[in-house]
């Protein structure tokens, strides 16, 4: 008769950890499930009132009282901007940082779903925060205005948001899922060409149109148009060009996108484009004021392991398997991407039925299917944070 061997110390060890992992995984889960009520009634009430960049006074509120309420210490506002917070738990010595969105698209409300984006935020946090210490975990939850416009995270970056953060993340809506998001580098440009007004009979030779100008300019982009790369794009709009048909005009401005695949690429697209405007003034004897109304969003580049951990997350959370796309939209999470190692999934609340930015994916954002993928989303990140830290801290469990 064979005796079985005795279970190795080491193997015991194991399984008692591996118990461990899953008792916190669930904990993780069941305290976001506890609090959904709230973080629902959040993304319903952010989504109600909405608030354009900067202009995020009650959104951030929202948001920072919810997670004041559970123990968090707050900052409000934070980091120089006045729609900007930062809430902190735990003191373990990695330090995750969750990025929460509030700002609203004008006439369109929350057509980009950044209220779900903030409550699936809080909601990570609120997971993560009576875990943390046992984790190794610092959580960082950053609010982070004027992603529409303006490029909160950028300004944020500069300010010291992120200074000491090991990993950052957020989810984002979208019409599918996806792990491993990819966004274009965006610059924008303001443009104001300055002439001299005469009467267009009596005196015209002493004109000088500005209003042309930025024809020349822009008969000159729809030219370069043919010369660029697939990935390059120009696109923009006339704010003023006259006021009256018997007047030449002396003031003539637009404003200018400019998309490449790289934060290199867009760096020689804007000097190409530049020169057009430069061009159109030239052309016709007006001046020109080229000015950059706010920083430069750089591409996003997500981590590979933080991608990989997220990606098994979802996966266990049932979420439907990750699509692979080219760039397709610009975050100024992108800035963040190049410091801090970072992930930026999005998630399906509309089924392909509509894309951000349109009316009815307003409607969506506060869907049952948007309001799952709130929690999932919340959970999500929870999860992968939890995993990233056990992978830095010998010994301590994953949850």
């Amino acid at each position: 008769m064979t005796v079985p061997a005795a279970p190795r110390p080491e193997t015991r060890a194991d399984e008692a950890a591996d118990e461990r992992i899953r008792a916190l995984r669930a904990a993780v889960r069941e305290t976001i499930a506890g609090n959904a009520p709230a973080l629902i009634d959040l993304s319903r009430r952010l989504h109600a009132e909405p608030e354009t960049a900067f202009e995020e006074h009650r959104s951030a509120a929202l948001c920072a009282e919810l997670l004041a309420a559970h123990g968090f210490e707050v900052t409000a506002p934070a980091h120089g901007l006045e729609t900007a917070f930062r809430a902190t738990a735990g003191s373990g010595p990695v330090t995750v940082a969750i990025a929460c969105e509030y700002d609203a698209l004008p006439g369109l409300g929350h057509a980009c779903g950044h209220n779900l984006i903030a409550a699936a935020g809080v909601g990570a946090a609120l997971g993560l925060a009576p875990y943390a210490d046992e984790l190794g975990l610092t959580v960082r939850v950053i609010g982070t205005p004027a992603e529409e416009r303006g490029a909160g995270k950028a300004l944020l970056l500069e300010a010291g948001a992120f200074d000491g953060v090991d990993a950052a993340m957020m989810v984002h809506p979208c019409p599918f899922e996806m792990a491993d998001f990819r966004s274009f580098a965006l610059g924008t440009l303001d443009v104001v060409y300055t002439g001299r007004a005469a009467h267009p009979s009596l005196n015209p030779h002493e004109g000088r149109n500005a209003a042309d100008a930025l024809t020349v300019a822009q008969v000159a982009l729809g030219l370069l148009r043919q010369q660029l790369p697939p990935q390059w794009r120009v696109h923009g709009i006339t704010t003023a060009a006259g006021t009256a048909p018997n007047a030449i005009p002396d003031r003539a401005t637009a404003t200018y996108e400019i998309r490449a695949s790289a934060a290199e690429d867009l760096r020689e697209l804007r000097q190409r484009v530049e020169d057009c405007f430069r061009a159109g003034a030239l052309a016709t004897g007006c001046e020109v004021t080229l000015e950059r109304p706010e920083p430069d969003y750089l591409d996003f580049r997500g981590d590979p392991e933080l991608i990989r951990l997220w990606t098994a997350n979802a996966r266990e959370l049932g979420r439907a398997e990750p699509v692979e796309r080219p760039p397709f939209a610009c975050t100024d999470m992108g800035n963040v991407s190049h410091v801090v190692p970072s992930i930026h999934p999005v998630l399906d609340i509309s089924g392909g039925a509509c894309g951000p930015h349109e009316a009815a994916f307003a409607e969506a954002a506060v869907s049952p299917a948007a309001e799952q993928a709130l929690l999932d989303g919340a959970v999500g990140m929870a999860w992968t944070a939890a995993d990233f830290a056990a992978s830095r801290v010998p010994g301590r469990p994953s949850a």
